[in-house]
């Protein structure tokens, strides 16, 4: 059988083939919350056999990617957060609340990196969750992530670009000044999750940066590690757990 992984978001849909317990090489295309861009019916795998999907995306564009994965002969299978898995312990009081998306990062987490771990997001919204060696998730916070206070400040002020501009401490234009504050903000939380993990935890965890806005925030957390895989590899280990179960789209 040949089973694949797919994580429908916000923006991408990625996918990646199942390789040896986690994601081979990554694909994307993009949508704008309504259709997907054109000419991503072709870029799906065509020799799918088993599908393991995640999403916190539309479900109109959901339901279209089930749709042409049948089309395909594939067996699909939908990832929900669990209260435990894979020696992971969510922390809410309701598993289902927690983002499937950050379930799965917490997995490949914990499966692939030793000692705590805090796991940084950077998509839509900005998460953080806290991971602990043995498995327990200490839990998280939920922000704006750059791209959207950009946007969000916009929507109000046409005048602020939604885009463009380069970090600096203190910026001397108004696009360097929005990049500067919309990625310190960020910046800032993370450190302040850092530094409360530490007190925690009695021990610095390791910093995990996933997400297509990671890459802006990267040059200024020193020792982060880029795991751009990362909720792809949490969900070839859901898709493998013992207990593993038909849950159709």
């Amino acid at each position: 059988m040949s089973g694949w992984l797919f994580d429908l978001g916000n923006s991408r849909l990625k996918f990646a083939p199942l390789r040896d317990g986690r994601a081979g090489p990554v694909s994307a295309v993009v949508h704008d919350g309504h259709r997907f861009a054109d000419g991503w019916e072709a870029a799906l795998p065509a020799d799918c056999t088993q599908a393991f999907v995640s999403s916190v995306g539309p479900a109109p564009l959901l339901e279209q990617l089930r749709m042409r994965l049948f089309e395909r002969g594939a067996e699909v299978e939908r990832a929900r957060t669990e209260a435990a898995c894979d020696g992971v312990r969510i922390a809410y009081d309701e598993p289902a609340r927690l983002g499937v998306d950050r379930f799965l990062a917490l997995l490949a987490a914990h499966a692939w990196h030793e000692g705590h771990a805090l796991v940084v997001g950077v998509g839509t919204a900005l998460t953080i969750d806290l991971l602990a060696r043995d498995g327990r998730h200490v839990g998280g916070r939920i922000a704006p992530s750059p791209a959207l206070m950009r946007e969000a400040l916009n929507a109000r002020s046409p005048q602020l670009p939604v885009d463009g501009g380069a970090y600096a401490e203190f910026a001397g234009d108004t696009g360097d000044a929005l990049a500067s504050g919309c990625e310190g903000a960020a910046l800032a939380l993370v450190e302040r999750s850092l530094a409360e993990a530490e007190s925690t935890l009695a021990a610095r965890p390791t910093l995990l940066v996933h997400g297509g806005g990671a890459p802006a925030l990267l040059p200024r957390l020193p020792g982060a590690r880029h795991q751009p895989a990362l909720v792809l590899d949490g969900l070839a280990r859901w898709a493998a757990r013992p207990t593993a179960r038909i849950d159709a789209c």
